[in-house]
C-alpha cells in the first residue's frame, strides 16, 4: 500500500489528479476517466476470511472472481451478485465505489448493506479506517458505507471487508408469459407475500422469477405459483447474463447506444405502473430497478422518473453532457462538495467522475 500512498502524495504536491482504476471494466460508467493512471491491481489479496463467521477482509485491486471462487470453495457467495463486466473483469475495489448490485439485489440488499468496514486513503495518502468485521460496530455516521457509490470521488478503496452469505440451499426459475402491466401487478402481488422470491426479470412479454431458499419453501412456493419451469443448464447462463450485462437485452441496447441511443437505468418505486417511454425496457428487482434504451430526450426520461417518485441514471452513452447521475438538490450538493473537501481537499481524486464540477 505504500506505493500507492506515495503517488498520491507526490500527485498532491504537483496538482496533479489521479484516475483510480483495478480492471478499467466499469471505465465507461459516470463521466469520462481523467488523471494520471493509479493502478490498484497493485495491492491484491485476501487478508482474511472467517467462514464461520461469514466475514472476508480483501484488498481493492482482488479480482472478485478470485474472491468469489474463494468464498464457493466454503459454500459462500457475494449474494449481492456484483455485475462483472468484459466477460468477467472487475475488482473489490471498483464494486464498492461503483456501487452496482445485481438481480438478487431486492431479496438480500445492496453491495452496501454488505460492506462491514473500509480502509481508504484520502488525499494527502494517509490512510484511514472505519467500520469493522461485524455488523453492529459504528456509532454515529457510516462513513465504511459512504464509500460505496462514491466513484472514488472521496478516497481510494484500499481494503474492504464484507459479509458474506452461505448458498441457497435449493433454487428454480419459473417463466411467465406476462405484458408490462400484468408483469408488475404481479409482481407487486407476489411481494406482499411470504415467498422466496430471490430476483425477477421481465422483458420482451416474459416475466422470470428466480425462487431460492430453504427446499421446502422453494418447492411450495413453485407448485403455488405456476409458470413453467425453466431446466437449470438454461436457467443458469440467464441469470449470470442478466448480472454481468452479457444478454441479449443488454446486447441489443450497446448496439442501441453505437446508434444515438442512450441506456438509462432508473431507480423506481417497486409499485411504479409501467412508463411510457419509447424503446426497450427490461424491469428488475420487483419493479423498482428499470433499464431503458431509448433516444427520448434525458429532459423526459428524468421527468418521468420523477413523476413517479424515482430518479434516472445516464448508464451508457456517446453523449453524457446531460449529465449521468441525477441532478442533486442545494442541500446535498451542499453535503457532497463539504465531504470532498474534507476527505480529498485538493481534488486529487477522479475529478468529474460523480459530478462535472467536484
Amino acid at each position: 500500500m505504500q506505493v500507492i500512498q506515495e503517488q498520491i502524495k507526490d500527485a498532491a504536491a504537483r496538482g496533479a489528479k489521479l484516475n483510480i482504476q483495478g480492471h478499467g471494466s466499469k471505465a465507461f460508467y459516470g463521466h469520462a476517466p481523467t488523471g494520471e493512471l493509479l493502478d490498484m491491481q497493485r495491492i491484491a489479496g485476501i487478508t482474511s476470511y472467517e467462514p464461520s463467521e461469514l466475514v472476508v477482509t480483501v484488498k481493492a485491486g482482488t479480482p472478485i472472481l478470485e474472491l468469489e471462487t474463494a468464498l464457493a470453495e466454503q459454500g459462500q457467495h457475494l449474494a449481492f451478485e456484483p455485475p462483472r463486466f468484459q466477460g468477467g473483469a472487475g475488482t473489490v475495489g471498483g464494486m464498492v465505489a461503483a456501487g452496482l448490485s445485481g438481480p438478487a439485489r431486492a431479496a438480500v440488499g445492496s453491495v452496501r448493506d454488505h460492506v462491514l468496514g473500509v480502509t481508504m486513503l484520502n488525499g494527502r495518502g494517509e490512510a484511514m479506517s472505519f467500520g469493522g468485521t461485524v455488523m453492529k460496530n459504528v456509532a454515529g455516521y457510516d462513513l465504511s458505507r459512504l464509500m460505496a457509490g462514491s466513484m472514488g470521488v472521496l478516497g481510494v478503496i484500499a481494503e474492504v471487508s464484507l459479509k458474506v452469505l452461505p448458498f441457497p440451499m435449493a433454487h428454480t426459475t419459473l417463466r411467465f408469459d406476462l405484458d408490462q402491466p400484468q408483469a408488475l401487478t404481479q409482481l407487486n402481488r407476489w411481494g406482499g407475500l411470504p415467498l422466496p422470491i430471490n430476483a425477477s426479470a421481465w422483458w420482451d412479454g416474459a416475466l422470470v422469477l428466480r425462487l431460492a431458499g430453504a427446499s421446502a419453501a422453494v418447492e411450495a412456493a413453485t407448485k403455488a405459483l405456476g409458470g413453467d419451469q425453466i431446466p437449470e443448464d438454461l436457467a443458469q447462463p440467464f441469470w449470470a447474463g442478466l448480472r454481468d450485462h452479457g444478454d441479449e437485452f443488454f446486447i441489443g441496447a450497446e448496439r442501441a447506444v453505437q446508434g444515438g441511443a442512450s441506456l438509462w437505468r432508473l431507480s423506481l418505486p417497486q409499485t411504479a405502473p409501467a412508463l411510457n417511454l419509447h424503446g426497450e425496457q427490461l424491469i428488475e428487482w420487483g419493479g423498482a430497478q428499470r433499464w431503458v434504451a431509448t433516444p427520448a430526450p434525458a429532459a423526459q426520461v428524468r421527468e418521468t422518473a420523477a413523476k413517479v417518485g424515482g430518479h434516472a441514471t445516464l448508464f451508457r452513452a456517446l453523449d453524457k453532457s446531460p449529465g449521468v447521475f441525477a441532478p442533486l438538490s442545494p442541500p446535498l450538493a451542499r453535503i457532497h462538495r463539504e465531504l470532498k473537501a474534507s476527505f480529498d481537499p485538493q481534488g486529487v481524486f477522479n475529478p468529474g467522475r460523480l459530478y462535472p464540477d467536484f
